[in-house]
């Protein structure tokens, strides 16, 4: 599962309606690619449907959705956001990461 905390959701939601998509029946899809300079690297997109193989989740309101492979990797995560002057934005605490790189946009295994 992956949970997502209260500053999280208020700016999911926030963007979804920026971006046309409705916070109660769309998804928030999180992945994991191929990069960054420790390795792996985190995808946050908004997407309207999920695929048979996808696991779904909800968490604090927010429809979470993981494609099969990126979900070994993000089991036990958490989606934090980071505002104001030094915020960095989304936030990923993955407890499989053995290394994170600076910004927080990468990491290893």
């Amino acid at each position: 599962m992956i949970k997502v905390s209260e500053s999280a959701r208020h700016k999911v939601v926030s963007l979804m309606t920026e971006e046309g998509f409705d916070a109660t029946t769309d998804f928030v899809r999180v992945g994991v690619k191929s990069g960054g300079c420790s390795g792996l690297s985190y995808e946050l997109t908004f997407d309207n449907s999920a695929a048979d193989t996808d696991k779904v989740f909800e968490d604090n309101d927010v429809r979470i959705i993981v494609d099969k492979k990126s979900f070994l990797y993000l089991v036990g995560t958490t989606l934090e956001y980071s505002g104001g002057l030094n915020g960095k934005g989304f936030v990923f605490n993955n407890p499989n990461a053995q290394r994170t790189c600076g910004c927080g946009e990468s990491f290893s295994l």
